[in-house]
């Protein structure tokens, strides 16, 4: 069984990982991958095959940036390339980024089945692009693995029959168990100067939040305020920094006392920080399910989330906006004690990847 899994962007390198080595182990299994070049600075990508343990992609399709609609229709012509050539069973996408619905697409056209991990997920917000991509996809696969209840539900009442759909667990904690060990042995904390349990941390990377004056107003007024009260680490995305530059806020962040600002971070190195938080603020999707796993209180800046496990048992809390009072509000509660308690959601330990393996094999040899 000759499979290709697609990766684009830095979430797709944590999904990817534990599925190519659970394939690798079963010798039925012929396993490569594909990086389709979403993210093509070395600090978003290649970093994270190796700390990721992944070997040098089969091919790496080298699309960059554009817009959604060029990086997408870059893809869908360079892929088809790639299955001409290949002729594989199977297409596995995970996700939700550009490259997830540009393979599906590809390969729904070919004849090629496909296989969507992290499927049924839904913000129902039909502006995040994001959203798009994951109802295409999941509308045109063929097996949809889903991490928690919730996509089952959504799926459901979209009338996908239920024999596609399989409950599994969560890919992403696979990847945050197998390397947690070896996360920890760095010494992250004190190569920054600070102390474990005792700053928080920053990621700001959503269009909505950055790509606009008032956005970066508010998170710049959030920091101002956290920093008296913890050391805050902030590790920028490309885009923010050159948006905060932008909009000369850059060197007002960098003059304050208490701010470590950090260029992106490798996979392990990010592990770790969050591991050490105290608190983590974030627009982010997956680090949603990171915290929840690692038990850390988080500040999700989004009106929704496709992760609603991770409010409905787990540590995350949304804020629906970026308002400095309302966040000090809510952050002081947490530093005086009241952070919000969590549990680990189901199936989430570290076994996803495995049962992902062998359904498709089940599913190949019928």
């Amino acid at each position: 069984m000759k499979i290709l899994s697609i990766a684009g962007a830095r979430p797709n390198f944590m999904k990817i990982a534990p599925l190519h080595r659970a394939f690798q182990a079963n010798p039925s299994i012929e396993s490569k991958i594909i990086h389709t070049g979403q993210h093509y600075d070395r600090g978003m990508s290649d970093i994270f095959f190796q700390q990721l343990e992944l070997p040098e992609p089969d091919y790496n399709l080298g699309v960059g940036g554009g817009s959604h609609t060029q990086q997408t229709a870059k893809i869908m012509l360079e892929f088809e390339k790639v299955v001409e050539l290949e002729k594989p069973d199977l297409v596995v996408v995970v996700g939700d980024v550009n490259s997830t619905v540009a393979c599906t697409l590809v390969s729904s056209k070919m004849g090629i089945r496909v296989a969507h991990v992290e499927a049924g997920l839904r913000s129902f917000d039909r502006a995040m692009p994001e959203e798009i991509n994951r109802l295409l996809t999941d509308s045109i696969s063929d097996y949809l693995f889903v991490s928690e209840m919730a996509g089952m539900i959504n799926l459901a009442k979209e009338g996908v029959a239920s024999e596609k759909t399989f409950f599994v667990g969560n890919v992403m904690i696979d990847s945050l168990v197998h390397f947690r060990e070896k996360a920890k042995a760095l010494d992250v904390l004190a190569s920054i100067g600070v102390a474990a349990k005792d700053y928080v941390l920053v990621t700001m990377h959503r269009p909505s939040n950055v790509d606009n004056a008032a956005g970066l107003s508010d998170i710049t007024a959030i920091i101002e305020d956290l920093v008296q009260h913890r050391k805050v680490v902030f590790p920028v995305h490309p885009r923010t920094e050159k948006n905060l530059a932008q909009f000369g806020l850059l060197d007002k962040l960098k003059s304050l006392e208490n701010l470590v600002i950090l260029p992106p971070q490798g996979y392990l190195e990010f592990l770790n920080l969050m591991d050490n938080a105290c608190l983590v603020l974030t627009d982010s999707g997956g680090i949603q399910e990171e915290t929840t796993y690692l038990q850390v209180p988080c500040l999700t800046f989004r009106n929704s989330t496709e992760r609603p496990v991770t409010v409905e048992l787990g540590t995350n809390q949304l804020l629906a906006d970026l308002n400095p009072a309302t966040v000090k509000a809510k952050v002081g509660e947490i530093f005086a004690g009241k952070a919000k308690a969590g549990v680990i959601p189901p199936f989430w330990d570290g076994k996803a990847a495995l049962r992902i393996a062998d359904i498709l094999l089940e599913k190949y040899a019928s």
